[in-house]
């Protein structure tokens, strides 16, 4: 049973690795030739005795090949089936960026925004083409400081909204896989014609929803402006939302983000206290022992408890897969089964693949079922043998050790100091900060909120103390996934019994796993890729040991912006430590909105602006202007500046001034690239005038703002005559770049036109070999998925 657990999940897996969706008929065919092999392997024939033993011990062992073949196909082809049920409710093509009306419920608890809300919303009738589950965000209009009204879980309301598929950024990162697994088939934006309506029923849900957004009410009236709050309201209601990213980077800097987001090890817990709580009343009552045994009722308390606790949790995806694996583990003890963990973990494993063939996207999916089958490795299969401190110290141990490759998989880092962190945070989490959450939320007693901040306080200190060790947060660049695999598999030789030969070996591959080197241009060469940032601009180029970025993106609010959602963790997946140089081109908020954050997280040798710009980067003395004949060379690559000249101010009255953004040329034997940030015609004449057109000519350009009408001039095509133009854009943006005579203009001379928007981000690698030339290639295009663009 085990092997085929395993075997359905790798076909779903496989599944969900897919660029396109398999044919139906191929999947029934080799469905159908597995049950005809299993149905052969049956068939029984005569003959000697010695000679019909053999016979029967190979068709066994056929028929165990066979299975494992048939679970394979059914996790295949379930996942298959399942995905081509959820893209079937999908935003029709005409629908998309034109207004709807539409009638609905809230249906969760909605995200306060910097400047509005955001929440889920199902429409309460089918309208035609429009999915049955949207994400919508209300803004408050443009000029005003009054917020939009607040909205209820559970509120009917009808609303104008504009709507288009799922998108997200590749850089790579997918959050169109985030929205898929929660069946939100398209996002949106209210409109106007807001109003609330009578709900014509109350749904279980919606009951559910407002009891917890009165607990997070009462939790926020309570403790006011208290620093840890939102730690409370995650462990109760399971709303991680308030929780500053301050905290979370100390908790993963620490290794016990897993206490805060409500998961199997809550679950557990609160079904354990049940369980024991009415198991010991139960067996005080001889008569009721008669009519049920304690184990049952023991198994049905834990389930009740559980499923109250997930359902106050908001039955978030990782809390089904807790609850899933619980009640897997109630099945078996109601019936009185003797099971092995290992088995009770494969049962876990396909019931939640079954409910939910997505959950394997997620990094949690991988963590959570990782920690408990290291849990039972390292227990043997002896729950008992969890009684003591020192048994304590061996599970931390060997969860540690079982999650290193999946951390650095996963998240290019790992936590050294996660043992002793959570040997403080565990039972004080569990045992004191959460009983006190759930106690404050039961009963209208507001010192046990305080009680529980204060255990929560406590709990900080030690974990932002290990959290500032700067030497106990490992960070590395993300290795193949052929290495991760194989050091998973050396993870399970060096758990094994002292004296087991290749423990040594084991040890080697993780060494080599935690010193990978991140990869490199050559000397001579260098590798250009344009971020997918949105609307706005942030372009790396790496040399054999410099690395240098061309504009940070844009800001995505007051507390997020573009470096540290999508430049920071793509850096840190290169094993990229720190920047050579900086350029900002100029202070549009587009270009410079991640600036803060990436002066603040990494260490930057020298930074280059226009004009006003330098003050974005903090110490304005540290800035060096870019100024038009400014070059060096990086490892036999060369850099230079071509615009502005340095000499004309900004004209009086213009806040922005395009035309004097900076211009950089990098230039290798195999080819040029150009870097135009948001010059305009009139800069482009002004750079043709100074340098003449050979100056301009390029194998690759990145279009300058963002492929406006107001540049790339035809003079400015013409000169530079590339074989590849990026346009650096927003998904649907209102501007509407690149724009159609642009893009006409480029590859009208031979260019072929790249847009991050729908192809992610564009890499562009120039040899150090002038025969070898330049390639280019996306995301989208270099891991394809059949869920992307529906």
């Amino acid at each position: 049973m085990r092997v085929l657990a395993l075997s359905f999940a790798a076909g779903v897996v496989l599944l969900q690795g897919q660029a396109q969706l398999p044919d139906a008929t191929m999947v029934g065919l080799a469905g159908a030739g597995f049950m005809l092999l299993w149905a052969l392997g049956n068939h029984r024939t005569g003959g000697p005795a010695g000679e019909a033993g053999r016979v029967h011990a190979l068709r066994r062992r056929g028929r165990g090949l066979v299975a494992i073949g048939l679970a394979f196909v059914l996790g295949f082809g379930w996942a298959a089936l399942r995905a081509e049920w959820r893209l079937a409710d999908e935003l029709r093509g005409d629908l998309e960026g034109v207004d709807i009306e539409l009638t609905g419920y809230v249906a969760d608890l909605p995200q306060a925004l910097d400047e509005g809300v955001r929440f889920r919303f199902e429409p309460d009738a089918a309208v035609e083409g429009v999915p049955g589950k949207l994400l919508l965000s209300w803004y408050r209009p443009r000029g005003s400081i009054e917020a939009p009204p607040a909205v209820k879980p559970g509120e009917r309301w009808r609303f104008t909204v504009r709507l288009k598929r799922p998108h997200g950024f590749h850089n790579p990162g997918d959050y169109e896989a985030w929205l898929l697994e929660r069946e939100l088939r398209a996002t949106g934006y209210v409109r106007s014609g807001a109003r609330r309506l009578e709900a014509a029923d109350i749904r279980p849900m919606d009951a559910v929803h407002r009891l917890r957004d009165a607990v997070r009410e009462r939790f926020t009236a309570v403790l006011g402006d208290a620093p840890y709050g939102g730690i409370l309201v995650a462990l109760v209601i399971g709303d991680q939302r308030s929780i500053p990213s301050v905290q979370w980077d100390s908790f993963r800097r620490t290794g016990v983000a897993h206490l805060v987001a409500i998961s199997g090890m809550h679950i557990t817990l609160i079904a354990t206290v049940a369980g024991m709580v009415f198991g010991g009343v139960w067996r005080r009552l001889p008569w009721l022992v008669l009519r049920c045994p304690v184990r049952r009722v023991q198994a049905l308390a834990a389930v009740l408890a559980g499923t109250a606790y997930a359902l106050l949790a908001g039955m978030g995806i990782p809390v089904q897969r807790a609850l899933i694996m619980l009640f897997v583990v109630a099945i078996a003890v109601y019936r009185g089964r003797s099971i092995l963990p290992s088995r009770v973990l494969a049962l876990a494993l396909f019931a939640v693949l079954i409910a939910d063939p997505w959950a394997c996207l997620s990094a949690g999916f991988w963590l959570s079922f990782g920690a408990v089958a290291a849990i039972g490795f390292v227990l043997g299969g002896r729950p008992h043998g969890a009684i003591g401190w020192r048994a304590a110290v061996r599970v931390q141990l060997g969860i540690s050790l079982a999650l290193l490759p999946l951390l650095v998989l996963l998240f290019q880092s790992l936590p050294l100091l996660s043992p002793v962190a959570n040997a403080l945070a565990i039972p004080l989490v569990n045992f004191i900060v959460t009983p006190l959450a759930l106690l404050a939320a039961l009963l209208p007693l507001d010192f046990l909120l305080h009680w529980g901040h204060m255990a929560t306080a406590l709990l900080m200190v030690w974990v932002e103390w290990l959290a500032a060790f700067e030497p106990g947060y490992w960070r590395q660049p993300a290795p193949p996934m052929w290495l991760g695999m194989l050091a998973m598999l050396a993870v399970a030789g060096a758990m094994l019994p002292r004296g087991t030969p290749g423990r040594l070996a084991a040890l080697a591959v993780l060494a080599a796993l935690l010193a990978w080197p991140p990869p490199r241009p050559e000397a001579g060469g260098f590798v250009v890729r344009v971020l997918d940032v949105g609307q706005g601009l942030a372009v790396h180029v790496q040399t054999a040991s410099h690395d240098l970025l061309f504009d940070t993106g844009p800001p995505y609010g007051a507390h997020a912006d573009a470096g540290s959602r999508v430049v920071l963790p793509y850096l840190q997946a290169l094993g990229v430590r720190s920047l050579d140089g900086v350029v900002l081109s100029h202070d549009d908020s587009d270009h410079v909105g991640g600036a803060r954050r990436i002066a603040g997280a990494l260490h930057v040798e020298r930074w280059w602006s226009s004009g006003e710009a330098a003050a974005i980067a903090g110490d304005a003395a540290m800035v060096t202007p870019c100024v038009s004949g400014m070059r060096w060379n990086w490892d036999g690559v060369e850099f230079a500046f071509l615009h502005p000249d340095g000499e004309a101010p900004r004209p009086a009255g213009r806040r922005h001034d395009n035309d004097r953004s900076c211009v950089l040329r990098v230039a290798n034997p195999a080819g040029v690239l150009l870097l135009l940030g948001d010059v305009e015609s009139a800069g482009e004449q002004a750079m043709l005038a100074r340098h003449g057109e050979a100056a301009l000519a390029a194998d690759v350009v990145v279009s300058g703002h963002h492929g406006s009408r107001s540049s790339s001039s035809a003079a400015l095509v013409d000169a530079t005559l590339p074989q590849a133009v990026i346009h650096s854009v927003g998904h649907r943006n209102t501007f509407g770049h690149p724009h159609p005579q642009v893009w006409a203009r480029w590859a009208a001379v031979g260019a072929r036109n790249w847009r991050t928007d729908s192809q992610g981000a564009v890499e562009a690698v120039f040899a150090a070999d002038a025969d070898a030339g330049v390639s280019l290639t996306a995301q989208r295009l270099r891991e394809p998925r059949y869920w992307h663009g529906r």
